[in-house]
């Protein structure tokens, strides 16, 4: 699995078809047209979660210790956990836990891996250092792997804390607890992108040609965007319509800085659209920390219809939620009218 979240870490599918009636999308800001459709952007947290049902319970504990300015999160044992490799009828498993939503380098943690067996036991301390106050800002995410020799490795189950909600004083909450491990959440709920407003116009391009039109994404606002770097934080925003991946098809926002509640006000335009490459496109809005080292993911959208293939080809992009579905559905039913919606931010 990729555990890296800064912006160089997208990683780039191919796929077979190449779409010509995308070919010449560009920007209204003097971008040079679009020549490569082939590429497919794939989730930012790609990894092979193979088919594995998720079973088993993992036993840790947490706590703050105060003196050194660490949260310890005990990583004890787990029992029953799923089979993933069904040939040789076995598992590996490792334990790795990360401090959401700063899912990059410097949030992660692993336990050793144990070989052969569905009840691996740990007994390890894994250190975050770290200010108390920022954990309210912040959710545990422990999650259970099985480790594969050529770095297949598969997804065995999860488990999440609110950390903002946690009651620190509470001498139970020290205490070593067994977890049912769940299934995979890749959803940050808490973080809203606020106002996303969609148009699109049709203009015809030629007397024999077929109508086109433009896609129009004004981005307003964010609201209650997580802290990663203290009480500081410069986020932007960047948008692609995809299957086009290339960087002449990016457009980004300016950097508002040191505001968790930042306020853009930007118009992004694409056009060459006909009226069925939008049944087939779809608008990935993602929205960045900007730090001189790296920027860090804070969450995005996928604006489209959801239907998981485009031009017939199955890609992983197309995985629209209900709400932004309804916002797209919305905008093609809607010419030349601005479609307003307010969306919660997510994993990708």
């Amino acid at each position: 699995e990729t555990d890296t979240a800064s912006e160089s870490s997208y990683s780039f599918g191919r796929i077979k078809k190449s779409p010509s009636s995308l070919t010449n999308l560009s920007s209204s800001s003097g971008m040079a047209s679009l020549s490569s459709v082939s590429g497919s952007l794939m989730s930012i947290y790609s990894a092979d979660f193979g088919n594995v049902d998720v079973k088993g319970n993992i036993q840790f504990a947490i706590d703050y210790v105060e003196q050194l300015n660490e949260l310890h999160v005990f990583i004890c044992q787990c029992k029953d956990l799923a089979v993933a490799d069904v040939k040789r009828q076995r598992s590996d498993p490792y334990v790795k836990t990360y401090l959401l939503p700063e899912k990059y380098r410097l949030g992660k943690r692993k336990t050793s891996v144990k070989k052969k067996t569905f009840n691996p036991v740990y007994n390890e301390i894994l250190r975050y250092k770290i200010e108390k106050d920022l954990l309210k800002n912040q959710s545990l995410n422990i999650s259970v792997w099985h480790n594969d020799t050529f770095g297949r490795n598969s997804f065995l189950g999860e488990v999440e804390l609110d950390l903002g909600a946690w009651d620190w004083n509470d001498p139970s909450n020290k205490q070593i607890n067994w977890f049912p491990l769940k299934p995979r959440n890749c959803c940050i709920r808490e973080n809203i992108f606020k106002n996303i407003c969609l148009s699109r116009c049709f203009i015809f391009t030629g007397k024999k040609t077929l109508s086109t039109g433009e896609v129009h994404i004004w981005v307003k606002e964010c609201h209650n965007l997580p802290l990663l770097r203290g009480n500081r934080l410069n986020s932007f925003i960047k948008c692609t319509i995809l299957p086009d991946t290339s960087r002449k098809s990016r457009q980004k926002t300016r950097t508002v800085a040191k505001t968790t509640n930042p306020v853009f006000n930007h118009t992004m335009v694409y056009d060459g659209f006909r009226p069925e490459d939008l049944k087939e496109a779809c608008i990935e809005l993602t929205v960045w920390d900007h730090n001189k080292l790296a920027n860090h993911f804070l969450g995005g959208l996928r604006i489209g219809l959801g239907t998981g293939k485009s031009y017939g080809t199955t890609v992983d992009w197309m995985d629209s939620t209900s709400d932004e579905t309804a916002l797209w559905e919305k905008m093609m039913n809607s010419p030349n009218t601005w479609i307003e919606d307010t969306l919660p931010l997510r994993m990708l």
